[in-house]
């Protein structure tokens, strides 16, 4: 019988091997989350020095991108099915060596090679980080890990946009992925040395390549969808979206018919894990409103110069990495159910502050809000995340962690498109303060609608959990 989340348990101080164990994990989240953001201040620096458009060179960002959000979820199964242990060291060996050759690159075409190469090594990566929780550390420590690895997704995506501009400024673009080498090596002898071997697998199945291309295929359509130009209504956006729709159509026919189909049909039931990934996609699509919405309101509605909006929009990533570990040891001490519609109640509430105080307050009106939200988004990862994987079987943690990284992904993809056309819709054509703060306005009131759904939705599942378990003693299987 489960023991209530309710139940405190004392925490017993790790072991050194579990420490390092933990340090090896922390460093294979931290260096694919630096990554995502390091060379987007070079962009502009490395469009004069390849000779090439700011478009082509735009692709060094997405290319990485893609190539996670397309990968991950694959990436985790196959970390189910070859040994997450064996998994996690080649992937960090395949982001390793794909830096050294991002660094020599020779040209544009060579180094959107070596980003893609990078991109599926980080995938393996952030995919099986929170998979080997589990493996690594007790139980009764799942929150706390799971706080911490926000904490290091956070620390990377803060340091990202610094780092790139310090190293670019003063050893050359280069350094900004050969700076992954010596990390990357060190990653690997702590995860070779310190995290357990991976059990034996009961029944080796194969692996399912035509879900897998399917999977990859149809949510690549659906990102570039979102990201190729501005207007979604192009014909080109238009018809990668159908493309998408399509994919996803034969993907499911594919699956049914699969000997050992990539999702597996028991674990897709669980009303918990549909819910989680749910909340996940809803969070990460009003969480990136920050990042999309908050420069121009930060330069054109208040007028700041750039130090000043990159000092400003550095508070919520520094709020999430600070709180991330917090957060974790909240949840193992007073579980993660509460914890989690608390965190989407303060979301809730940060955001509709975010909507209404600005107007009056000015640069107050805004922080104050936006360390509510980002505090809360940090307890609601640690949550969700917990909840999903303290409890999964351990033949489909990989593909667990790959689908809960997926749904993240996937949210900040649809809310870079998404609440960036809301805010530019409520802004209108003019440019003025006005029509910035309306935009402003409509956009963070949008999500925090977005938000009161989700705990609405949050509510209504464990209604249903708590009905299920009800009937469950009456209903035998």
């Amino acid at each position: 019988m489960p023991i209530p989340e309710s139940q405190a348990t004392p925490q017993e101080a790790l072991a050194p091997r579990a420490r390092w164990a933990l340090a090896s994990l922390s460093l294979a989240m931290l260096m694919p989350s630096l990554d995502t953001s390091i060379a987007n201040a070079a962009l502009p620096s490395l469009a004069q020095t390849l000779e090439a458009s700011f478009q082509q060179v735009q692709w060094i960002v997405l290319a990485y991108l893609l190539a996670i959000t397309t990968l991950i979820a694959s990436a985790g199964r196959l970390g189910d099915q070859w040994g997450r242990r064996r998994a996690l060291l080649a992937g960090i060996a395949l982001f390793t060596l794909a830096s050294l050759c991002c660094g020599l690159a020779p040209g544009l075409g060579w180094l959107l090679a070596a980003r893609t190469l990078q991109g599926l090594g980080a995938a393996v990566m952030l995919a099986l980080s929170m998979a080997l929780v589990g493996d690594a550390l007790p139980k009764a420590r799942t929150g706390a890990a799971m706080g911490w690895l926000g904490s290091m997704s956070a620390l990377g995506t803060t340091l990202g946009p610094a780092l790139g501009g310090l190293i670019l400024a003063s050893v050359g673009w280069r350094w900004m992925f050969l700076v992954n080498v010596p990390l990357g090596l060190v990653a690997l002898l702590l995860a070779w040395r310190c995290l357990p071997p991976d059990r034996p697998v009961a029944s080796a199945s194969a692996f399912d390549v035509p879900g897998s291309l399917l999977l990859a295929l149809s949510l690549g359509a659906y990102a570039l969808a979102l990201t190729l130009g501005h207007n979604l209504l192009a014909p080109l956006n238009l018809g990668l979206l159908v493309a998408s729709v399509v994919g996803v159509a034969l993907l499911v026919r594919v699956e049914r018919r699969a000997a050992a189909p990539l999702f597996q049909p028991a674990l897709l039931r669980r009303p918990q894990l549909r819910s989680s990934l749910w909340l996940s996609l809803l969070v990460s699509t009003v969480i990136m409103t920050t990042l999309v919405v908050g420069p121009f309101y930060l330069a054109r509605g208040l007028g700041l110069g750039s130090l000043a909006v990159g000092l400003s929009l550095s508070l919520g990533p520094l709020v999430a990495t600070l709180c991330g570990a917090p957060a974790g040891r909240l949840v193992d001490r007073y579980g993660a159910r509460p914890l989690s519609r608390l965190g989407l109640l303060g979301l809730c509430g940060g955001l509709g502050l975010l909507a209404l105080l600005p107007r009056s307050l000015g640069l107050a009106g805004y922080l104050l809000p936006l360390a509510l939200a980002t505090a809360s988004y940090a307890l609601f990862q640690a949550a969700n995340n917990s909840l999903v994987m303290r409890d999964v079987a351990p033949q489909q943690r990989g593909l667990t962690a790959g689908l809960l990284s997926l749904s993240r992904n996937l949210g900040l993809i649809s809310g870079a498109a998404a609440m960036g056309a809301l805010f530019a819709w409520g802004s209108g054509p003019q440019a003025s303060v006005e029509a910035v703060s309306r935009g402003m306005h409509w956009t963070f009131g949008v999500a925090a609608l977005l938000m009161l759904l989700a705990l609405l939705s949050a509510g209504r599942n464990r209604l249903s959990e708590e009905a299920g378990a009800a009937c469950r003693p009456a209903c035998p299987d």
